[in-house]
């Protein structure tokens, strides 16, 4: 049966735990270890009847903390109820926290803590330098495209607080080339390619992977230079972990944290209280690149790449709403104007859930302050009312009604949400009328003299849109367009088939008249061979010879001219030579 199991937050980290473990498992017979996540466990234990944990020696939580973080914390308690009592339970987390707490006393008998830098002076690791720039919102992307410009033979992890603000920073990077293999691992990302980048970045010697936090724990990433952080981490234990990622296994490594001039004081002073050594460090402006004018172009020239850098903004602006922590976040500390144009767009885009967040934050301090004042009352007026000791417990009790009161009105007093109305269609708002039976737009006439004119009671009654007739209408209307595009149809078929009839005739003639022609120049050439084979001979042999050239011919308009141009030469010839009668030549002409 199975012996040890172990849970892990995220699948990346059972997927690596799993690696580790393979071998292992190949080389020790009779032992099962099972590595999964809380939800696919509890699916088992749900679903697959002859799954049993009866021998289960040992139960491994890895990153507990983070497991109760993602809402795992009943899931843990249902997990834990079908186990065995007898068994050896470990937590792991590099942060302990009130629930991880809570969870060992559900889960734990007699726990121990253990701690393995119990007597350190830092939180982390003494061989990780870390430092941290003040960096203002609109210039935090050229700030670290210059970094990654400076940093090509290094490999980095860059941590960001949303995943459309990787997304749209790792196309950006990505199309101007920076020289050395980007990535990006986010949460909304398939889980196959999740998988495929996570061991691409690990062979890789040198890279630039864009992540947010879930590569923020327990992930073993080989041989990284570089843990930078673009966004302020949302407490110190989110740092710690992040920053985790670098300086393992005695190796060296450095961490780099970017906050705002509004985030230094809060930020810096969080981290000093868990042992954390930072040191400010001032970036020579010389080596910063702008990238607004290439962001610009780049957004005017992808229409996608636009939509993604509108998404990271209003995004990033979410996420620092949503934060708990009102002294290190405040979003009205921040140019929405030049933040929007330092990530290529012309106009920023309509946030209106910033000026809703502020209207509720008014009304709930103002909520607060007047609940306070009364609370303040009501303790000054039993305060005058004590007398005696009896007295005094009736009024304590009377307080804490009077709290609870307090309490009650608060919550009533909270702003809520407003419902949107439903817009209604044109096709909706004819039935609701209908329904309803109203006239609405009703049109009184006038007589002459001024007096109204009263309709009969069918014509007031009549509604104010006839589905049934208009159904017929738009039928008939319909049929009249079919008939009209049939005949258009018919009508522009009869022109094409005209067409073609005038093309083929025109085509008939033009052969006909070429057939013609080359009928003529046969005859022409029969003829010219003939005389040039017959000796000359007087005018009445000529004559005949003519008649019997005419019969022959099949054309007359242009055989005419020719015959007429032959025959004068031919009497210009015989002028000279054979005809010397005048009557012979009389004969001739008559003849012709």
């Amino acid at each position: 049966g199975l012996g040890i199991l172990i849970i892990s937050p995220t699948r990346e980290l059972a997927y690596q735990t799993f690696e580790d473990l393979k071998g292992e498992q190949e080389r020790i017979n009779r032992t099962n270890i099972v590595v999964c996540t809380p939800g696919r466990l509890l699916q088992h234990f749900d679903e697959t009847w002859n799954f049993s944990c009866e021998n289960l020696k040992m139960l491994i939580i890895d990153e507990a903390d983070r497991t109760l973080d993602m809402g795992f914390a009943e899931t843990m308690r249902s997990i834990v109820s079908n186990l065995p009592s007898q068994r050896q339970t470990l937590l792991f987390s590099a942060t302990q926290t009130k629930s991880i707490r809570e969870l060992a006393l559900v889960s734990l008998e007699k726990p121990v803590y253990i701690s393995v830098h119990e007597k350190a002076n830092t939180s982390t690791p003494t061989n990780l330098t870390q430092s941290y720039i003040v960096c203002e919102v609109p210039q935090k992307i050229s700030l670290i495209w210059s970094f990654i410009k400076n940093h090509l033979k290094s490999k980095m992890i860059i941590f960001i607080q949303s995943c459309k603000q990787v997304k749209f920073i790792y196309n950006v990077v990505c199309k101007l080339r920076p020289g050395l293999p980007v990535l990006a691992l986010y949460g909304t990302m398939g889980q196959i390619k999740r998988m495929s980048i996570y061991d691409q970045f690990c062979r890789k010697q040198y890279a630039c992977l864009f992540a947010t936090d879930i590569a923020a724990r327990g992930l073993d990433f080989p041989a990284i230079n570089w843990v930078v952080q673009f966004d302020c981490p949302p407490d110190a234990n989110t740092y710690i972990h992040r920053v985790g990622r670098t300086a393992r296994f005695q190796q060296g490594g450095e961490a780099l944290l970017i906050l705002t001039s509004r985030e230094e004081q809060g930020m810096i002073k969080q981290l000093e209280d868990k042992k954390v050594p930072i040191k400010k460090i001032e970036v020579n402006p010389n080596y910063i690149h702008d990238l607004t004018p290439k962001l610009q172009a780049l957004c005017a020239q992808f229409q996608e790449l636009k939509e993604e850098a509108k998404r990271a903004f209003t995004s990033y602006l979410r996420s620092l709403i949503l934060m708990g922590n009102r002294k290190v976040f405040d979003v009205q500390s921040i140019d929405i104007d030049t933040f929007a144009s330092s990530l290529g767009l012309e106009i920023a885009p309509k946030v209106r859930f910033v000026k809703k967040g502020q209207k509720q934050e008014q009304s709930v301090d103002t909520d607060i302050k007047a609940s306070i004042e009364h609370k303040n009352n009501i303790e000054n007026n039993s305060e005058e009312n004590k007398d005696d000791d009896n007295d005094d417990d009736d009024d304590n009790w009377f307080t804490v009604k009077r709290t609870s009161d307090i309490l009650e009105q608060e919550t009533v007093n909270l702003p809520e949400p407003s419902e949107k109305e439903k817009k209604l269609t044109k096709t909706k708002l004819a039935k609701k009328l209908r329904k309803k039976n109203l006239l609405i737009n009703k049109r009184i006439e006038y007589d002459d003299e001024g007096n109204p004119i009263v309709h009969s009671d069918e014509e007031d009654q009549s509604p104010i849109y006839n589905i049934e007739e208009a159904k017929t209408r738009l039928q008939q209307i319909d049929k009249t367009d079919k008939e009209a595009y049939r005949a258009l149809v018919k009508q522009k078929h009869k022109e094409r088939r005209m067409k073609e009839k005038e093309a083929r005739r025109a085509a008939r003639e033009a052969r006909r008249l070429k057939q013609k022609e080359e009928e003529e120049e046969e005859v022409e050439e029969r003829e010219e061979e003939r005389e040039e084979e017959e000796p000359p001979s007087n005018g009445t042999d000529e004559q005949e010879r003519l008649e019997r050239k005419r019969s022959l011919s099949p054309v007359e308009p242009k055989k005419k001219k020719k015959k007429q141009r032959s025959l004068t030469e031919f009497i210009n010839e015989d002028t000279t030579k054979t005809i010397n009668d005048t009557e012979q030549l009389a004969l001739y002409l008559l003849s012709k």
